[in-house]
């Protein structure tokens, strides 16, 4: 489950499902290419005698029937959403629809997409068959070619770039809203955790002392009783304050990173926990609000699976990928883990959008042992080095 409005960057569709789609296409591409090129041909040399008018007509709704058949396919296929088509409202009567139609630059990418699939659907149907012949090609080639055509379609058949900067907009806009409320949110945390801890702490080492002054003389052995106690109050005070800063921003991290911070709150799991942080982040350590985002990422989700997994044990991945730093946290729990608002899954999803980072989780109910796939939580974390 994604709580992401916009398609990401896809990974790499399976190799059957790639050479479903290359074979399945091509007489699919075979009979659309022909449709469009025989109305078209016939249409536009008969609209001098308005014949080729109605012709024209059914053939610009076929592109676009065509374009949206494409959407839906590519979408189930190749691991990559592509939205259904804006396009731009027609009305009047049927030749000022038509006309409509034709302006819209909606309708000129579906024939584009269209005509230039022919010749890309006879290379991917023979790459399809020889995957099947020659494993290697299926296993390697046939899957990068498919996550090639799903960025091809997404971006003749997707949105335009300013409705795709329009809805970026609109999830930027999103996503600082919900960052500036799990922002205050914390902020009250920790108001509460200082007004009910460190707080009443030291004015319990205030009253003490005050006290301890009054009978120093008077009754010596009662002043040394409350020193004791003020001075206890004190370390304890001093610890909470230590534990709230390590919850703010942990020392270990600042001083030595993701690797070691992560193998940190991996040790003090209840259950197994197997890091892996990619060596390239040590070296090249992501800005401090990625480091932050992902170790809380972590902890929480750590969280979630001794209270509610009943998993045998778990893992954590952390790696670059292009310009984003990826934490997966998997288990192998009963699942049914999904966002509700105020919980835990929901909380990460605010935390991971202050710094514009995409939360997904995939989680199947299993059996009631904890036997099963369990659950993937991934982040997307937007980096610049």
């Amino acid at each position: 489950m994604s709580l992401a409005q916009e398609a990401t960057s896809p990974s790499r569709p399976g190799v059957l499902r790639a050479i479903t789609f290359m074979i399945a296409s091509f007489p699919v591409r075979i009979a659309q290419f022909v449709a469009i090129v025989v109305f078209v041909a016939f249409g536009v040399p008969t609209t001098l005698i308005w014949v080729g008018i109605p012709v024209l007509m059914i053939a610009t709704g076929m592109v676009r029937w065509f374009g949206d058949a494409e959407r839906r396919w590519v979408s189930r296929m190749l691991n990559r959403e592509i939205p259904a088509a804006e396009r731009v409202p027609t009305e009047g009567g049927l030749l000022r629809r038509w006309l409509i139609r034709l302006s819209d630059p909606t309708t000129w990418r579906d024939l584009a997409y269209v005509l230039l699939m022919l010749p890309i659907g006879i290379l991917e149907f023979v790459l399809g068959v020889v995957g099947i012949v020659i494993v290697p090609i299926g296993l390697f080639v046939v899957p990068a070619v498919g996550w090639l055509h799903a960025n091809l379609a997404y971006a003749l058949l997707g949105p335009d770039k300013a409705r795709r900067a329009e809805a970026r907009a609109r999830r930027l806009q999103a996503s600082r809203a919900r960052g500036i409320d799990a922002a205050e949110a914390e902020r009250r945390r920790i108001e509460r955790d200082l007004h009910d801890g460190a707080q009443q702490r030291l004015v319990s080492v205030a009253m003490n002392l005050g006290r301890a002054k009054t009978k120093l003389d008077s009754d010596p052995e009662a002043a040394r009783a409350l020193l004791d106690e003020a001075h206890s109050d004190a370390k304890r005070a001093v610890s909470e304050l230590r534990d709230l800063a390590r919850g703010i921003y942990p020392a270990v991290l600042g001083d030595r990173g993701l690797d070691a911070a992560l193998s940190a709150v991996a040790a003090k799991a209840p259950v197994p926990v197997q890091v892996e942080v990619q060596p390239e982040l040590v070296t090249n350590r992501p800005p401090n609000a990625v480091e932050t985002t992902a170790y809380f990422i972590v902890g929480e989700a750590l969280t979630n699976i001794a209270k509610h997994a009943r998993a045998s044990r778990a893992e954590v991945a952390v790696w670059r990928e292009d310009d984003k730093v990826v934490v997966q946290v998997t288990d192998d729990g009963c699942g049914g883990a999904e966002f509700r608002p105020g919980g835990g899954l929901a909380g990460l999803a605010d935390r991971a959008a202050t710094i514009d980072g995409v939360v997904t989780v995939v989680s199947p109910t299993t059996s009631s042992n904890g036997s099963g796939p369990g659950t993937v939580l991934r982040a997307d974390l937007p980096c610049t080095w």
